[in-house]
């Protein structure tokens, strides 16, 4: 019995150490990107929205919001300010005058090219440097862990519906 609570207790801490590791690893690259990314005066987040856009553009505020997992006031602040900057534009949606699509300019196109190139650029430096069986582990644990989460989220709606 003791045993076991002591293997639990240390599984635990592991699985902490992993976390805090985790954490740091993120902020890391968070710190790294971002110090390129200001060459081009962009912030990680305006090159998120940037990016987004190469994939589809005319996305809404609302639909952008979800995409990058950001509430609508921090969407909105930022599409003002890359609309200041010269870099994306709203354009009036059909049948719907409170709505706005954002699109690209070809300032803005070209700002998230550069962005996508500083990322790939670091990917290849960093993860891409792994062999390809630590890479493959790496990836089905970042999986597993990701269905972790919506596990725990899906069982928090839950639980929050039955309140």
């Amino acid at each position: 019995m003791v045993e076991a609570v002591t293997a639990q207790v240390i599984e635990e801490a592991h699985a902490e150490r992993v976390w805090f590791r985790l954490l740091r690893l993120q902020t890391r690259m968070n710190v790294a990107i971002a110090d390129q990314l200001r060459v081009l005066g962009l912030s990680i987040p305006q090159c998120d929205v940037l990016t987004t856009l190469t994939e589809r553009e005319g996305l809404s505020q609302q639909d952008l919001a979800q995409r990058l997992y950001v509430t609508k006031g921090n969407i909105s602040g930022l599409i003002d300010r890359l609309e200041a900057a010269g870099l994306v534009e709203r354009r009036a949606l059909e049948g719907d005058r409170r709505s706005r699509a954002i699109f690209l300019t070809d300032e803005g196109r070209h700002k998230a090219q550069q962005g996508i190139l500083i990322q790939r650029s670091f990917v290849t430096e960093t993860i891409g440097q792994l062999q390809p069986e630590q890479l493959e582990a790496f990836e089905q644990a970042l999986i597993a862990t990701r269905d972790l989460v919506r596990q725990r989220e899906a069982k928090a709606k839950k639980d929050l519906g039955k309140k």
